[in-house]
């Protein structure tokens, strides 16, 4: 079975500060349809999204700051 990874970064560059990325590999069975954009959706289905995920998914945040 292959596996396939969403990764998103955020932030200013390693030149101007910290970049954040994360990753995230959702199971076969996992619901789409509540993912879109984070803007779009309500504070409330955010939250939903963000705990069904966070039991549901693997995966993983770094952050990398310049010193």
């Amino acid at each position: 079975m292959a596996l396939i990874a969403g990764f998103d970064e955020a932030g200013r560059g390693p030149l101007a500060g910290p970049v954040y990325a994360a990753a995230v590999i959702l199971p076969p069975d996992f619901p789409v349809h509540i993912l879109d954009d984070s803007k779009k959706l309500s504070e409330k289905k955010r939250e939903d999204a963000a705990a069904f995920i966070l039991q549901y998914a693997a995966w993983g945040i770094d952050a990398q700051a310049v010193e």
